[in-house]
């Protein structure tokens, strides 16, 4: 049995520099910052004072019910607001066809601020006084049972859960079930929200956090002076359907899924393989099942978190993979704008991907201004570009070796 094809109709975002899809393109085009300093708890003890968090247009009220504000954490109805946004821009008729749409959309930590509430409950109340909703409201898969539920799809549903490539391995996952045919379109994607006391207790304390206070600055992706990742919260979900199936109802396309690899680096769980060993695995992988030669590519979005290792070992893998390609290709890491939003992350950048193929941009890496030896590429400094663009490629890498790839093309 021939695979299927499957193509993208549906994108939804909300994000720090973006709390849609067509708010989302604007500020990628014009390298906009949505880092900013942390003013929802106190940070005078920390030794990180920033986040990218999501901007006060975002009123979750609109979208969900007094009760359900109170018993939904807040990955979970990120996710609801970009899955809802995907399916209404694909037009998809998902009650008509219910058993035959799936949902797939991970998260790296879900919902530790009601881990975190719950604790605080315990201790000062004790047991009785815990919520009857507390494990529902905190598991990493609730994103997609509550888009399962609020969109009707009755398809495949689960969530996967790599840390920093959960979103990519869920789409990647959605597109192999349309690919055997086991739905006709599934929504996926990626959410987080663990800008909280504890999340960023956690990240400062492995030291993997920016220390710079001046939130404009602080996000460097392949810059000399690099320090750390700045953390993001915020949610992208996208509709992945069956080519036939898209083009039977007159769907839009944004673009045609052709690749997907995935690997494990078998090393740390935290840093990288040296030489981005297990990330080059993953991108040649993605290659292979693309059917693509790395002259194919036209923009590479880099996992680019402004860290000293990940940065330095990302571009060792593209070199390995692409070899003298790689100084042609076009990369940028939109980490730089959006901070980095762990789980989520991967899904924001195909977003940013398939837009950047309908509307012929590469988004910049901002704030690059020194240049590091050991990362020597055409990272796509300061300013969008124009370009038009046919095969765009995606690469995420996770705590405890996850590494994950995805391509896509111009239909």
């Amino acid at each position: 049995m021939s695979e299927k094809r499957v193509v993208i109709t549906g994108l939804g975002t909300v994000n720090p520099i973006g709390s849609n899809v067509p708010d989302y393109e604007a500020a990628l085009k014009l390298g906009k910052c949505g880092i900013t300093k942390i003013t929802k708890f106190d940070v005078s003890d920390y030794t990180t004072k920033i986040a990218a968090t999501l901007k006060d247009d975002v009123d979750l009220s609109l979208h969900f019910d007094k009760k359900e504000l109170r018993r939904y954490s807040r990955f979970v109805m990120l996710a609801v607001v970009a899955a809802t946004e995907a399916v209404k821009d694909s037009g998809l008729d998902v009650e008509k066809e219910a058993d035959q749409i799936g949902v797939e959309i991970g998260s790296g930590i879900g919902g530790i601020e009601i881990l975190e509430q719950t604790c605080k409950t315990l201790a000062e109340s004790g047991p009785s006084r815990v919520g009857p909703f507390t494990v529902p409201m905190m598991i990493p898969d609730m994103a997609a049972g509550l888009v399962s539920i609020r969109t009707g799809a009755k398809g495949p549903n689960s969530a996967s859960v790599t840390a920093c490539a959960s979103g990519t391995h869920s789409m990647g996952n959605a597109y192999r079930i349309i690919q055997r045919g086991d739905a006709v379109a599934m929504i996926a994607g990626g959410s987080e929200a663990c800008v909280t006391p504890v999340g960023l207790a956690s990240f400062c304390a492995a030291r993997s956090l920016s220390q710079n206070e001046d939130p404009l600055t602080a996000c460097r992706p392949f810059d000399g002076a690099r320090d750390g990742f700045v953390m993001g919260e915020g949610a992208g979900v996208l509709v992945f359907e069956e080519y036939e199936h898209a083009k039977a109802r007159g769907a839009t396309i944004y673009a045609e899924v052709i690749g997907f690899g995935s690997s494990g680096d078998s090393y740390h769980i935290t840093a990288p393989a040296p030489e981005g060993e297990g990330g080059s695995r993953a991108f040649a992988k993605a290659l292979k099942d693309a059917g693509i030669n790395p002259s194919d590519i036209d923009y590479i979005n880099a996992h680019g978190t402004s860290t000293i290792l990940n940065d330095k070992n990302e571009t060792a893998a593209i070199k390995k993979i692409m070899g003298d390609d790689a100084y042609k290709v076009a990369i940028s890491s939109t980490k730089s704008m959006t901070g980095h939003l762990l789980g989520a992350a991967g899904a924001i950048e195909i977003v940013a991907g398939c837009l950047a193929i309908r509307d012929s941009f590469v988004p910049p890496t901002i704030n690059y201004n020194t240049v590091d030896p050991d990362c020597d590429l055409n990272y796509t400094p300061n300013e969008a570009v124009d370009k038009n663009i046919d095969v765009m490629v995606s690469n995420s890498f996770g705590f405890g070796g996850h590494n994950a790839v995805i391509a896509i093309k111009k239909v």
